[in-house]
């Protein structure tokens, strides 16, 4: 099966403290996104990857990936809000294909769960990565406990996401017609009334987001090192 991918590589890096786009921070010598870009690269079922940048950075990043990766679409400036820079990416999209949303920051996405999220997708119409919630959840209010949730219910939402373009497209526009701001894309599927499926994922995909964060990328990229060689 086939894909497309968007990819949003338009991170400030805030909570990084890095006074620059954090996918720009290098990680083993090689800066963040191109990490995040290998994994799709080299992937045989990914035809194309639209990136979507600040309009200040696309040079920087054109200049960044240098012709080194061949299923780069187009680099395309994003909107004031993830959504809006989402869109812009669809935008690009041919219709009839299934489309994967993915941030750049994720850099340990595994294969197996990319193509089956496809897979899914392709079935379902809506698919996404998540892990079961490990730690108790509480509900609160002005700093009072008011509700513990059941745990067993509970799923932490990663990306990729992954659609088919029709319906993912249809409901963009719908949230742009009525000016409905989701908390991610699948959220909007979900108001727009279709089901989302969850594909179970790992741990180790995780979001770098923080100094701490980059430890933890250390230690996975070290560990997956030594798997290897094994």
């Amino acid at each position: 099966m086939r894909y497309s991918l968007i990819l949003l590589a338009a991170g400030q890096g805030k909570r990084m403290k890095a006074g620059k786009n954090k996918l720009l921070i290098e990680l083993q010598n090689r800066p963040l996104l191109l990490h995040t870009l290998t994994l799709f690269e080299e992937d045989p079922w990914c035809d194309e990857v639209v990136l979507v940048a600040h309009q200040g950075e696309i040079e920087l990043l054109a200049d960044l990936i240098d012709g080194d990766y061949g299923k780069i679409k187009k680099i395309i400036p994003g909107g004031v809000e993830r959504q809006d820079s989402v869109k812009c990416g669809l935008d690009e999209i041919d219709a009839g294909k299934i489309v994967l949303i993915h941030d750049g920051a994720r850099p340990f996405v595994k294969r197996t769960v990319i193509h089956e999220l496809v897979e899914v997708a392709a079935e379902d119409g809506a698919a996404i990565v998540a892990v079961p919630v490990k730690d108790t959840i509480k509900k609160v209010e002005n700093q009072q406990v008011v509700d513990t949730l059941d745990r067993s219910e509970l799923w932490s939402v990663q990306t990729p996401q992954a659609f088919q373009v029709g319906l993912i497209k249809q409901a963009h526009n719908k949230a742009l017609i009525e000016q409905k701001l989701g908390t991610d894309d699948a959220s909007l599927v979900e108001w727009y009334g279709k089901p989302v499926t969850i594909v179970e994922g790992d741990y180790f995909n995780i979001k770098i987001t923080t100094q701490e964060d980059l430890l933890f990328a250390e230690a996975i990229i070290g560990m997956e090192a030594r798997n290897n060689d094994v």
